[in-house]
């Protein structure tokens, strides 16, 4: 039975009502600006897709800078953000503009790696619209077309094939073999044998060649012998593999799964028996009446197992608005996990006290779970020297919360109060910096600071000695000294 008080009923009631102020207020985490305006420049913020790798190389090309021409020239190369990799920017001076063209005789972005862009449709895609000068545009892009895949029913393969999902961010990949036999000559090995597109996903393959069908070797994937290089991973030639490779290491990869619209992917550590999604919004019980939908399926990202939930192609043009609740069909649920307008995938780690969208790329699974609010303090406290003085923690807060709390353990964890600690006293404008002022007692203890937004999502920051003013940046998921 859904489990919904008499106040969310009375929200519910007044939704028609609410509908279109609400949808105005809301802003996507991918929409928020990632990106500095500069006087005399364009700013253009791409959303880029989800195969996109920090470490491609996108550009943007059109008349107004020669096309493919362009590619290659750092005036035309897009930067990725520096606290997340769906958002990527570029600055254009129209002094650089030739034969008299503008971003108004269209535009579109190509991706070294992945091909140039196109429409969900596949056909090329072709912007028009330009931001002024000193000011952004948000742009979203669909997908990458790789001109150099080979299709699957054009490849003939010799012997059995290693599949890899290249999350490397080697520059090149090379493939060295060793056990019964160095089935790929001498050290570093062998370059891909070629790319190809399964169910969505971009593989690069090695042949391993039919003659040496049954051995067992042990892989070393490095960068073509420049002094980077994962751990062996050994395998016997008796079938395919699909493989993941990260700068961490090798793991088994699940063959591509064909999805239905865009997808929800949770990795539960809920310990629930069952888990269901529901989604209300533009329309209510979207997928199900409650609780909602099963999985769809399971996937594994990045070496974690996610359950997913394929939201259905037809529902996602990005004009319906839902809430989404996670649920175990039995009485517990977490009300909406995220508010969206099924325009993207969406990851979320589940745990018994909470969900939290995460970023698969940088993601520690359990990193979100709330600590003990009472933890026990340090067996040997650190001393306290001299007397209390007054300081300043002041932080650019750059996490995109709704609130900024920190709390501290260690020599002394009252510094901030108990859990959960502190917000800001006051905000300040610094050389055009908005930070927010903490002011603390303390003389002299080390403090392992814990920041959070009091609503699930933490994580640790720095360790400081409080014996001095500081300034910090917070990012959605680490904190750096400025």
């Amino acid at each position: 039975m859904k489990k919904l008080n008499i106040v969310n009923m009375l929200f519910l009631l007044l939704l028609p009502l609410l509908g279109a102020c609400s949808k105005d207020e809301i802003i996507f985490d991918s929409e928020l600006p990632r990106f500095e305006t500069r006087p005399g420049y364009m700013l253009i913020e791409a959303i880029v897709p989800q195969s996109t790798s920090a470490n491609d190389k996108i550009y943007i090309i059109g008349d107004f800078n020669g096309g493919m021409e362009a590619v290659g020239d750092p005036r035309w190369e897009l930067e990725k953000a520096y606290d997340t990799d769906v958002k990527w920017g570029i600055y254009l001076n129209p002094a650089d503009f030739i034969n008299g063209k503008t971003l108004a005789d269209g535009y579109t972005f190509y991706n070294s790696e992945q091909g140039v862009e196109l429409t969900l449709e596949g056909t090329p895609a072709i912007h028009t619209d330009a931001p002024a000068l000193g000011e952004r545009l948000n742009v979203l892009l669909y997908r990458w077309k790789d001109s150099t895949l080979t299709p699957p029913s054009e490849i003939v393969h010799d012997g059995y094939a290693i599949y890899v999902i290249d999350h490397s961010g080697y520059d090149e990949l090379a493939l060295y073999a060793w056990g019964e036999a160095e089935i790929f000559g001498g050290w570093p090995g062998i370059k891909p044998t070629g790319k190809v597109e399964i169910n969505g996903e971009v593989y690069k393959y090695f042949d391993t060649g039919a003659a040496n069908e049954g051995l067992n070797v042990n892989l070393i994937f490095n960068n073509n012998g420049g002094g980077e290089q994962l751990d062996d991973y050994n395998v016997t030639l008796d079938q395919d593999y699909y493989l993941e490779i990260t700068s961490a290491g090798v793991v088994e990869y699940n063959p591509s799964v064909s999805h239905d619209g865009y997808t929800i992917f949770i990795n539960d550590l809920s310990g629930w028996d069952e888990l269901y999604l529901y989604m209300w919004g533009t329309v209510n019980d979207l997928n199900g009446t409650w609780p909602g939908m099963a999985p769809t399926g399971t996937q594994i990202i990045n070496g974690v197992t996610y359950k997913y939930f394929d939201l259905g192609a037809a529902n996602c043009d990005g004009t319906l608005e839902e809430h989404v609740i996670l649920n175990n069909g039995n009485g517990t649920q977490f009300d909406e996990v995220v508010v969206f307008n099924l325009d993207r995938n969406v990851y979320i780690e589940l745990t018994p006290t909470g969900a939290t969208e995460i970023d698969p790329d940088n993601y520690t699974p359990g990193g979100t779970v709330t600590p003990d609010p009472t933890p026990n303090p340090d067996p040997t406290p650190d001393p306290t020297p001299g007397e209390e003085s007054e300081y300043r923690i002041l932080v650019e807060n750059q996490t995109g919360w709704g609130e900024l709390w920190i709390y501290s353990w260690g020599g002394n964890m009252e510094i901030f109060g108990g859990w959960p600690g502190m917000s800001a006293n006051e905000t300040v404008e610094i050389d055009g910096v908005r930070y927010e002022v903490f002011m603390i007692k303390a003389s002299g203890q080390s403090a392992n600071l814990i920041f959070h937004n009091n609503a699930g999502t933490q994580y640790d920051a720095l360790t400081l000695t409080m014996d001095k003013d500081y300034t910090i940046v917070a990012y959605p998921d680490k904190a750096e000294l400025k």
